[in-house]
């Protein structure tokens, strides 16, 4: 692929759009980036907040600890967290700078105001409505279809700020269906390294770092931990623990950043570490795994984006099939063995469900990283699962395609269902 072809820059500025760091599961963080901006939009502490958010909001809010909050769970920590100690400029870092002093604040906040929280009752799955009140002042922040994408500001009931729904934040935001699988690999081969180098050098540092923080720390189920111990030096074992060590120490609170992928921190784990692990393995130079993360990275949000951010369909999946692709450009493979690497390995998994981050999101990363490895040996074997195995269609992008109307269409009874059981008593 040529420098001045369109389809080049497009691919740097989808990795730049996407390749973003945060501290913390990203939708509590979103939760706490909209309390932050009203907060100062409002300009003083609130007597009492309003939360409005849609059930995968709150299916990915219940069980996470939000960093920096001293252990805190849930939609009223987030909230607390970024009225009391945000800084709204950071963004998806909103509660990165809380220092150890505010933090009895927002315990202090939570305990003497009240935060109601209620559903969401419309279409939209990504909705997030913050109302902040002080006396007869109030400021609201309306966020919706993802994590950064402000599209209404109020102040006393006169609009600061407006945009529709697809464009808000997200104005000019890079048209993803220019991906497919044959160009991911052709641009990996041929981009200068220099126009991907900061934002995936970061992503290695980042999601290396909290990595070893997982398998060195108590935290979470210690799935990295149980992988090794349980596989040893074995390859595999090592890239399976690398990618869900991470995860244990995210989804409880570690107060490390990572560079997030498709909107998800486990996502950008999952695409990310088993190749940095791989390239260790076999020695290979940096350069070769800024390469391999380029195909992990573009694979996984060309899957997630028929996807959408947020669904029944556990994101991992997508992150897996991403991961071995790069693990098989690391072998020196190219098309015909990624493409079966994908369609063997969503044939494989392509039914696991997402309900909502927690410690268990560990568990899946190390699933869906194994099914893409199984995908990979099949290839190696001469194996593959053929157009009309269950979902299974002629070609790695419909198939493709096909997975994302699958759990963005057929799968939202399902969403449904999952956060019904996650909130019975």
């Amino acid at each position: 692929m040529r420098k001045e072809d369109r389809k080049y820059a497009a691919f740097v500025q989808i990795l730049n759009e996407e390749l973003l760091p945060a501290m913390g599961c990203t939708e509590p963080i979103a939760v706490a980036y909209a309390s932050a901006r009203a907060r100062a939009v409002l300009g003083v502490l609130p007597d009492r907040c309003e939360l409005v958010v849609s059930g995968n909001i709150i299916k990915n809010v219940k069980s996470v600890v939000v960093p920096n909050t001293g252990g805190l769970k849930g939609l009223e920590a987030s909230v607390a967290a970024g009225v009391v100690a945000g800084n709204a400029d950071a963004v998806l870092e909103v509660v990165a700078s809380i220092t150890q002093e505010q933090k009895p604040g927002i315990r202090a906040f939570m305990e003497t105001h009240e935060i109601r929280v209620t559903p969401f009752t419309g279409d939209i799955v990504f909705y997030i409505k913050v109302t902040l009140y002080a006396g007869a002042e109030s400021a609201s922040v309306t966020i919706t279809n993802f994590h950064t994408n402000i599209i209404e500001i109020i102040k006393n009931g006169e609009a600061v700020f407006t945009a529709s729904p697809d464009e808000g934040a997200g104005k000019g935001m890079t048209d993803r269906s220019c991906l497919d699988v044959e160009s991911i690999i052709d641009f990996a081969d041929t981009v200068d390294l220099d126009d991907v180098r900061s934002v995936i050098g970061r992503q290695i540092e980042y999601n290396s770092a909290i990595s070893a923080e997982g398998l060195t720390g108590d935290w979470g189920a210690q799935i990295g931990k149980v992988l090794l111990r349980a596989g040893g030096s074995d390859y595999k074992a090592r890239v399976k623990a690398a990618a869900a060590a991470g995860s244990d120490a995210r989804m409880s609170g570690c107060e490390k950043p990572v560079v997030i992928v498709s909107g998800s921190g486990n996502q950008g784990m999952t695409a990310s570490l088993p190749v940095i692990e791989y390239a260790r393995v076999i020695g290979a130079s940096e350069d070769m795994l800024m390469r391999a993360l380029v195909v992990s990275d573009l694979i996984t949000i060309h899957q997630k984006t028929g996807i959408g951010r947020l669904s029944a369909f556990c994101g991992a999946t997508s992150a897996g099939c991403g991961a071995a692709s790069g693990i098989a450009y690391l072998d020196g493979e190219r098309y015909d063995a990624i493409s079966h690497t994908i369609v063997n390995a969503l044939a494989i998994l392509a039914g696991m469900v997402c309900d909502g981050a927690k410690p268990s999101c560990a568990g899946k990363i190390a699933a869906a990283v194994d099914a893409g490895l199984m995908g990979y040996e099949m290839y190696k074997n001469g194996q593959q699962f053929y157009d009309g195995d269950g979902i299974v269609k002629k070609g790695v992008d419909r198939t493709i395609a096909e997975v994302g109307r699958m759990a963005r269409e057929g799968m939202r009874e399902t969403d449904k269902e999952i956060l019904h059981i996650m909130v019975e008593k």
